[in-house]
This record gives structure tokens, sequence and C-alpha cells, in this order.
């Protein structure tokens, strides 16, 4: 049921009259289990691509990885999971619900890992008042998001994988080969185990680049399909992205202001020239810090945030940089001097651009 108060609505929710039109319009053969067929999800999670589907547009959620979208959807049709790796910010997260909303209708079966995880998060817990009357039985037990999905045929989403400890991990891997989920504690023969509806299969996401991560066994290796994020190399829609994605979170919290698709233009530059070590041909020496779109993103809305609410009516790049210190240098000393080398190179080979000498000289941490 939708509900208009909620902070952020499930991607099923929030993009209801897409998905009801194509599944009203979709002529194509689904697998057993999905609401939509593999075109119809690959047009909801990419586009219609500037074309009508029957008088409607579907909007693009994802900006570039086109071709990991489809190998996604394909390793889905059948038996194998599959799991979502690359660097913080690459919208692992984002694609994994997207296509568990595109293709079960429900993307709300995810288990978020780490350390603290146990098995019976993942599983099934106890009603224990309902376990010491009665004992063991279906009425005492408490589905986990993995019994839900299987008992329903739908996908199951496993955020941060690697974060949990191995063993933790590794009661993925009679699932994923059989289907069967055995519940021991029920000695009733016919209600001791749960045999997975079609349509169930596990997505999961991992940042197998950070720091903490617990190393996956080559047993549950082999039952995923690896799919590799990558960021947006295409500067273009980097800042195409975040004006789209700042102005939709501006209107959705009220916020009467934009951003302008040349300030965004500055920032998804600045962060481009971090990320690569140059700036105009000038090699500089890149931050540790890990500079994903969602960072830029969410600093370009402080800065309009903060234009509305202390009265100014236009963001400008001096209200980028006041937002960009605390993304760029966080619990790296060093991160500060490579900063600096930044400020200084872009002051001296963009001086005649007036929208980047306002964002130099508004960051107080620029060198004299």
């Amino acid at each position: 049921m939708s509900n208009t108060t909620a902070q952020r609505l499930p991607a099923e929710q929030r993009y209801q009259d897409e998905l009801q039109h194509l599944i009203t319009h979709d002529q194509g053969q689904k697998p057993k289990g999905w609401q939509l067929s593999p075109r119809m999800v690959r047009t909801f999670i990419l586009g219609s691509e500037g074309k009508e589907i029957e008088g409607k547009e579907i909007t693009r959620k994802i900006y570039g990885n086109d071709d990991v979208v489809e190998r996604a959807i394909v390793t889905l049709i059948g038996e194998r999971g599959l799991i979502l790796v690359g660097e913080p910010g690459t919208a692992k997260s984002v694609l994994s619900e997207l296509l568990s909303a595109a293709i079960s209708g429900n993307s709300t079966h995810t288990i978020q890992g780490s350390a603290g995880i146990f098995e019976e998060n993942i599983r099934y817990s106890w009603n224990y008042a309902l376990l010491l009357k009665d004992g063991p039985s279906l009425d005492a037990l408490v589905p986990g998001p993995l019994y839900d999905a299987m008992h329903k045929g739908e996908l199951m989403r496993f955020e941060e994988l690697t974060r949990c400890p191995t063993e933790v991990q590794d009661n993925l891997i009679p699932i994923m080969s059989d289907r069967i989920l055995h519940i021991p504690e029920i000695k009733d023969n016919q209600n001791s185990y749960l045999l997975s509806t079609p349509g169930f299969n596990i997505i999961a996401t991992a940042n197998l680049k950070d720091r903490g991560v617990n190393e996956m066994s080559s047993a549950l290796k082999r039952r995923f399909n690896f799919e590799t994020m990558k960021p947006l190399s295409n500067q273009k829609d980097q800042t195409q992205l975040i004006c789209d994605s700042v102005n939709k979170q501006l209107r959705d919290s009220h916020i009467p202001i934009s951003l302008d698709l040349d300030i965004a233009e500055v920032l998804a530059t600045a962060f481009h020239d971090m990320r690569n070590g140059k700036v105009e041909g000038v090699a500089i020496e890149s931050p540790t810090t890990v500079l994903s779109t969602a960072e830029a993103i969410s600093i370009a809305f402080n800065a309009a945030a903060q234009c509305h609410y202390f009265g100014e009516s236009k963001v400008q790049p001096k209200h980028l940089s006041e937002h960009f210190l605390g993304t760029v240098i966080k619990d790296n000393d060093d991160d500060i001097k490579r900063f600096k080398d930044y400020l200084r190179v872009v002051k001296r080979k963009r001086k005649e651009h007036s929208l980047w000498q306002n964002f130099v000289e508004n960051t107080q941490l620029e060198a004299e």
C-alpha cells in the first residue's frame, strides 16, 4: 500500500504507474514467477529512450552500465544467483532494488549484511511464547527475508554480503544448490522443509575493495554470477544524473529552488578531476576518499537546501565548495594537502572561467 508520508518509498511504489503501464502492455514471454518479460524489465530500468510505450514514456533510472543491466536480467532467468560488485556509489543497491521491483513487484525481502548478523536474521526465528506453549511448529515460526522470498517466489536482496562472517554467508550454499530450506526444529516430515517457489532467486551486492571484508568461500562464489558496476565514465551523463537527481529530491522535499546544469557540471568535473588525478593535462595526486556520484548528489542537495533556508535564491559554485570538504577530507590528513594542490592547479588552469574561480575562492582550504 502506498504511503505518501514515508521518507522514501520502495521502488515498486515510487514507480508504480510505470510498472503498471508496462505490465498492462507487456506482450513478451515472461519467465515463470516474473511479472514482466525480460525486455520490459530492461525498459523499466534503462528507460524507453525517448520513445513512448502506448502513450507513456518510461524514465531512465540507471545511467551507464547498460550491458551489466542486460546480463544481470539474463542471469536471473536461470537459477544462478547474481552478485553486483564494485566501488561504493556505483548504484549496486539501486540496481538490485529496481530488478526486484520489476521482476517480483517487491523489493523489501532485504538483508543488510554486517559483522553482527546471525543465521536467524536471514532464514527464520521463533515466537518464543508459542514455542514454549506448543513446541516447534509453523505457527510458532517467524519468517525471515529468505523464508518469505522462497515461499512467495520472489527475489531476495542481500546487501553487503561480504560484511557478514563466512559461516553466515555459507548458509546460502544449500539454498542456492537445492532450492530447499530445512527447518530441523520441526519433527513433522511434511513441514520440516520449505521448497522454493518459481521466481525465487538471490541478488547480492559487495564492495570487495572495502576494509573489513570477509572473503567469500569458493563454494559460494561458484553459485553466483559476478557483474562489476563501474563508475560513470561519461562526464555528460554524470552531470545530467546529478542535476536530475538533485532536482527531483528538491521537489520531493518541497524546496522551491533548482540546480542549474552548469553548476552540476562544475561539481561533476571536480569529482572527475580528482578521481582521475589530472586537471587540464596537469597531474595531481588523487585523494584516498572514494568520490562517488551519490556523494556528489549529496553535496549539491545540501548546497541547494542551504540557499533556500538561509536566504539565497540561486545555487552557485561557492555553495558547493562549502559542502565539499566533508566529502573529500574524512580520515586521512594527507588529503588536505592533496585538495589544496588541486585547488591551486584549478585556479591557475581555469582562471578565465568565472564559475571555477567562484568555486576556488570560496573554499576555505585554498593555499596562498
